[in-house]
Order: structure tokens, then sequence, then C-alpha cells
């Protein structure tokens, strides 16, 4: 009996080391059902370049265009585009921030005119859930400091010393002479007021500094609590065990051959299932948007590496300067849901075929032959009940086909249920031909979308004409 005893205790132990040798080996399937991480960034010039974007990986390293690389939010204030977005999450994930340059090349300024007199601005959106996003609003940083001449690239990291934010951002300015880009912060708790800005970084001479980016290290990793990485001719590293400093000196970039001549606009990313970060460095030089540089130490310029070829993939559009959030598990379930590839379409009429329904200054009409984003929406999940739709604007991502008084507005969101039941519809076959579609409304059943004179307008549907009126194509 002992013999039997020992055999299976012999047999039952191999079976566990295999086990337990299989699971060790096949690290990448748990690691596959970690949530992943999202990047807000822009993609270029243009009045759509020029706004915000999101992208998603589920490693860091491999990137994929969310909402079909169309934008995600549109800056309606200001010079209506926005650079070098920065998304901020609060210590309790209660609440995120996006903070922008106020900056659109080409949309009415050009680059003279935003250095030397550009706005003094950031523009700021904030959400509870990073699904549902205020309205923009401007934070004036700039205005305090005499004869600054712009804000760009803003970016804030929280202090636990100070219990709030510490906001920096570039401002060029002369001082003593000598006009240049030097960064400055502030601080604050809710990105609507600030403390007096004051100069947290200058180079000598006639050096300027216009990106920086900071990353907290966990404690074992590095010779200092906090490394900050800022384009001034070099991509340069620093060190504090403060946020607010003193900061040391720690190397640069140039040893990989990447200098501030070639790439800008560092960002930081910590690998959730190592310790190891990823500085992610634009190439606006080459015109080729991020690069991934990857590190075992941040606080120590000789462990910096380029990638092997093939290592890592940016996606569909091109990824500039911008900022990246782990997600967690809930985070990432509403965002890929939130910001699904659905494709853009439009809305045909069937009694006046040349025309289709579209939003001009947020009215809501149909007009003839009609191509561009105005008249183009995607058709998102019900936002009151399943089973429904609601008509989400291509070119006013946030904003809906929404009705008030019966009739029809192009509306920002605001997250009210009242909103919701407005701009839900039901999808039923066309009442003027089965083939194509008609919509009625969500909280008034006896009515649908339909033209007239042709004004989009709610209605009950009772003749012919109104049947005619009421049929739409849903078509690209």
């Amino acid at each position: 009996m002992s013999v039997l005893r020992a055999r299976l205790s012999a047999i039952l132990l191999a079976a566990c080391l295999l086990f337990t040798g299989q699971t060790v080996t096949t690290p990448d399937r748990a690691a596959a059902a970690d949530p992943g991480y999202l990047m807000a960034h822009f993609i270029g010039e243009g009045s759509t370049g020029q706004q915000i974007h999101f992208s998603h990986s589920t490693d860091g390293l491999n990137w994929r265009d969310l909402n079909g690389g169309g934008m995600t939010l549109r800056s309606t204030v200001g010079t209506r585009g926005v650079r070098d977005p920065a998304l901020v999450r609060s210590p309790d994930g209660s609440r995120y921030w996006i903070i922008a340059t106020d900056l659109c090349i080409g949309c009415g300024q050009n680059w003279d005119q935003a250095i030397n007199d550009g706005s003094r601005n950031l523009v700021v959106w904030e959400s509870t859930d990073l699904v549902t996003w205020s309205q923009p609003w401007l934070l004036n940083v700039a205005g305090a400091i005499p004869d600054g001449r712009n804000a760009w690239a803003p970016e804030a990291i929280w202090n636990p010393a100070t219990n709030d934010y510490v906001l920096y951002w570039a401002t060029n300015k002369p001082v003593n002479g000598v006009k240049k880009h030097r960064i400055y912060y502030a601080r604050t708790r809710d990105f609507r007021s600030i403390t007096t800005p004051q100069i947290y970084i200058e180079r000598s001479g006639t050096q300027e500094i216009i990106d920086t980016q900071i990353v907290a290290l966990p404690a074992g990793v590095g010779s200092h609590r906090y490394v900050r990485a800022s384009g001034d001719g070099q991509i340069t590293l620093e060190g504090s065990s403060s946020i607010l400093g003193p900061w040391t000196h720690l190397g640069n970039l140039s040893g990989i051959g990447l200098t501030g001549a070639q790439v800008e606009g560092p960002m930081w990313m910590k690998f959730r299932d190592r310790n190891e970060w990823t500085l992610y460095l634009d190439q606006y030089a080459s015109n080729r948007g991020y690069l991934p540089v990857v590190t075992t130490d941040p606080s120590a310029s000789g462990t910096y590496r380029l990638p092997a070829s093939g290592s890592y993939s940016m996606g569909g559009t091109k990824k500039r300067h911008g900022s990246i959030l782990e997600l967690t598990a809930a985070e990432e379930s509403r965002v890929l849901a939130r910001w699904a590839d659905s494709p853009a379409k439009r809305l045909q009429s069937y009694n006046f075929p040349d025309r289709y329904v579209r939003h001009a200054d947020f009215d809501v009409r149909i007009d003839q032959n009609i191509t561009g984003p105005d008249a183009q929406f995607r058709l998102r999940p019900g936002l009151a009940g399943s089973g429904t739709v609601s008509f989400e604007s291509v070119n006013y991502p946030g904003y809906y086909l929404r009705h008030s008084g019966y009739d029809f507005q192009l509306a920002h969101n605001d997250g009210t249920t009242q909103f919701a039941a407005d701009a839900t519809f039901r999808q039923a076959a066309g009442l003027a031909d089965p083939t194509w579609s008609s919509f009625q409304s969500y909280n008034h059943p006896d009515r649908y979308i339909r033209h007239y004179a042709y004004q989009l307008r709610l209605d009950p549907i009772t003749t012919a004409t109104g049947r005619g009126d009421a049929t739409f194509r849903v078509t690209s």
C-alpha cells in the first residue's frame, strides 16, 4: 500500500510540475486578458488632423485607430484646432481631463503668428467615464505671463506633496533681451483656475525648450523618483525626488542617434506586466510620427534602445505628440464600445433622391448632392435603449441628431436622460418602401423623422406625402 501511495504521489507531483511548467511558459495567455492602453493624439495638419484622436493597444507597441481613424473630439473654441493633447486621470479615477494646445496651423494662422502672437489659452475637456466628454473650454495660462506670446504642449501630473496638479507648458517670451520658449508651471485642482505661472525649466543662452513630459518611477527602479524627458536640442533626461525639483541632468539620447533635430513630443508609457518603459518620440523631421524607444530604467540614458524592425505598429494614422493612459478593465470596455469602428453613412431622401440629410450651423435639413462630412453620420447603438439607433456626426463627434420642440438640430450630448431619449430612434421598414428605412422617435413613438420644406422635423405620419417624406436610405 505504501508503494502504491508513493507511485501515486510521484505521478501527482509530475503532473503538477508539468502543469506548472505549462503556465510559466505561456505568459502571453494571461497577458492577453489584461486591459490595454489608450493613446490621445493628433494626426497631422488641417482642420480634422489637428483634433483629438484615440488609439488603443493591447501590448503598448501595436496600435489600432479607434472610431475608424476619425476624430473623437473636436474643438469648437479658440482657434478651433488642437495639438499635443495630455490625458489626465484623477487619483481616485473619478475624473478625466484632456488638455491641449489651442493651435490650428493653416486654419487662419501660420507658424510665425502662432509663435509670436498665438493663443495664450489651453483647450480643456472633462469626463467622468472617458466616453462622454464636456464641451471644451479655454484656460488662459499665458495671459498672466507679461509679454507671453503663446501657450504650447501642456502636461499635468498629480503632486502628492501639494495635493493638486502641476500643470506645465511652453510659452515664448522675451526675458533679458532673449525671446525663446521656456517651460512654465502653475498649480490647479480643476483645470479651470490656476495659481500664478512661474518659470519651471529654462535652458541657457538662446536654447529653447518646448516639449516636456514627466514619468513617476516605482521604488527600487533607477536613481530618482521622477524622470522628465524634454525636447531642447536634444532629448534631455533629468531626475528628481520631487516634481518641483531640484532636477539633476541624467544625459540624453544622442547615444542611440536621436536628437531634438529629429524627434520631439516625448511621451512615456509603462508596460503593465513588467518594469520596462517606452518613451515614444515624434519623428517630426521625417514626417513619420511616433517611434518607441524602450528602457528598463528611464533614469539611465545608456539603457535606452531602438526598436527591432517589425516589433511595433502605429496603426493606420500618423500618431503625433500625445499621451498614454493605462486602462482598467472597466475603462477599456467603455472606450472600445464607445469608439467602435462604425462606418460613416449618409441618409438619402426617398422622394427627393438627389438630397441627403446634412447639418449646417447645427441646423438639420436635406440638401442636394451633399458628400462631405456635414452629411455623414455614424449609426451608434441608441443612447436610450437597446435595439435602437442614434446618429452621431462624423464632423462633430459627440454631437447627435436630436429633436427639440419637434424640430431637429445637431446637439452636443450632455449626458442627460432627456438628451438620450430625444436622440434615439427605432429603425423600421420604410413607410413608403419597405426596402428603405423610417426612423420612429423613442420618446414620441407616434412620430417619425421626416423632412418638410427641406427641414428635418418629428411629425405624426398620416398621408402618402408624409410617408415619402419619412423614408430614407442608409447609404455610403
